[in-house]
């Protein structure tokens, strides 16, 4: 139970958090995600537009929600490939805590949108799929599921990937926002935060967990769709969770704990150890230089531009350096 007023000894979540929650009343599990200088040093090394950055943010925040799940040593990627303005997302979160993410897209074609004001998610996305893959590693084999990018949120898509491939049912809320405040200085500063929240239904019994049939689209005009009708408790836990605005999921002042007590204080809800995310990516000189002792010296020397070989790794930007002669393999 979250006591509004906790103790001394209790510990909040914070910014760039994890915080899983059950409300046992309703059957219902999940986890909130709260984005601070996380996602700002992310964003802050790409020159991104404010539309792409939004879009980004609110996949590393679907990604965190969903990769904090895992329970073994591995990695979670959510991938988005379509013919929209941003044709490309990838954010990789590897276990326990590490994330990492960046964006592709035309920049003449984003620039379009937002000054013709088409610049939400879903038009920024256009159409394509979804990709979510889990990578034990270790050699196991990987398990993927893909939607399809239709014009539709990623919210939209989540839901889709969960009804089609987990068959869990599941609600998820993403938003991010840019804060204006000042440095000690008095100069205006910008500052990207996000966050989400997720709830599934998990009950004990099979039966309470029956998805609705799909409609297979053959039956006759007017025939009235079959399916299952959903359980009460399972509403009530997602129509709560509809409730959740905008702002209470961006705004500092509204942590986590506030946020379930809001929505769940009268069924009562469980919090357990919250999980700190880390901003880290895994490249090295070494793993790049291993990379290029793969290449024929011929293709090497394709790359050499000034007497050097030039990497820039697309998550965190960072630049390697390489002397052709010196990189190895068939040289």
């Amino acid at each position: 139970m979250i006591d509004p007023a906790p103790g001394p000894g209790f510990q909040l979540a914070g910014d760039d958090t994890v915080l899983p929650y059950a409300v046992e009343p309703l059957d219902a599990r999940g986890r909130v995600v709260r984005l601070g200088p996380l996602l700002d040093a992310v964003l802050g090394r790409h020159d991104y537009p404010p539309s792409v950055s939004r879009l980004l943010g609110e996949a590393i925040a679907l990604t965190a929600l969903l990769g904090s799940a895992l329970k073994f040593r591995g990695r979670f990627i959510l991938q988005t490939s379509s013919d929209g303005p941003v044709s490309l997302l990838v954010v990789d979160f590897t276990t326990p805590s590490d994330m990492r993410a960046y964006a592709r897209f035309d920049a003449d074609a984003v620039a379009a949108a937002e000054t013709e004001g088409h610049a939400a998610p879903p038009d920024l996305l256009g159409t394509g799929h979804l990709a979510l893959t889990i990578d034990p590693g270790a050699g196991q084999n990987r398990y993927q599921g893909i939607v399809a990018l239709a014009g539709n949120s990623l919210e939209d898509a989540a839901h889709d990937y969960f009804a089609q491939s987990e068959q869990i049912p599941t609600r998820i809320r993403l938003a991010v926002a840019e804060m204006v405040d000042r440095d000690p200085d008095g100069a205006r500063r910008h500052r990207w935060r996000a966050g989400g929240v997720m709830v599934q239904f998990l009950p004990e019994s099979e039966d309470r967990i029956r998805a609705r049939d799909l409609d297979p689209g053959d039956a006759p005009e007017g025939t009235e769709p079959h399916g299952e009708a959903e359980d009460d408790a399972w509403v009530e836990a997602q129509s709560l969770v509809a409730t959740v605005e905008d702002h209470e999921l961006t705004d500092p002042e509204i942590g986590a704990e506030k946020l379930l007590f809001r929505l769940f204080h009268e069924r009562g809800v469980r919090v357990f150890e919250p999980l700190a995310l880390n901003d880290r990516c895994g490249c090295s000189r070494e793993k790049v230089a291993a990379v290029l002792r793969g290449f024929s010296a011929k293709e090497r020397d394709e790359m050499t531009v000034d007497g050097e070989i030039v990497v820039t790794c697309e998550f965190c930007s960072t630049r390697y350096h390489f002397d052709p002669e010196g990189v190895g393999g068939d040289a």
